[in-house]
C-alpha cells in the first residue's frame, strides 16, 4: 500500500487498528462496519489500495471479480439467504466518506428502494 493512499482501511488491513474481522484471503478482507446501516452491514475491502471505484483499472478486472465473488460468500457465510444488498459508494457525490474501495454488504431486513 502506499503511504499517499494509506486510509483506517490500510490499517485495519496491517492490524494496527482493531476490527471484527469475518472473512481474509489473500486479496481482500471483511470486517463489520462500526456504524451499521442495516442489521448486518460487512464492508468488504481489496488489500490492494485503490482510491475509489473510478480508479480500477484494466488490469484489476480479476480483483474486481473476485471482490463480487467474495461478497456473494460472505452474505452466505453471514446467514443472509433472504438476500442483501451490495453498495459501493464512488466519490463524494456518492456519500464515499474514506477513499479505499470498498463494498457494503446490507442485509438482515427489507431493503427499500430508491436507496437514497
Amino acid at each position: 500500500m502506499s503511504d499517499t493512499t494509506d486510509t483506517i482501511f490500510g490499517k485495519i488491513i496491517r492490524r494496527e487498528a482493531p476490527a471484527e474481522i469475518v472473512y481474509e484471503d489473500d486479496l481482500c478482507l471483511a470486517f463489520k462496519d462500526i456504524h451499521p446501516q442495516a442489521p448486518v452491514h460487512i464492508l468488504l475491502i481489496p488489500k490492494k489500495a485503490i482510491a475509489q471505484l473510478a480508479d480500477a483499472e484494466s488490469q484489476d478486472h480479476a480483483l474486481m471479480g473476485h471482490l463480487l465473488l467474495t461478497a456473494k460468500r460472505v452474505a452466505e457465510q453471514v446467514g443472509l439467504s433472504n438476500g442483501y444488498r451490495i453498495v459501493i459508494n464512488n466519490g463524494p457525490d456518492g456519500g464515499q466518506t474514506v477513499y479505499h474501495l470498498h463494498l457494503h454488504i446490507l442485509g438482515g431486513r427489507p431493503m427499500q428502494w430508491p436507496p437514497g
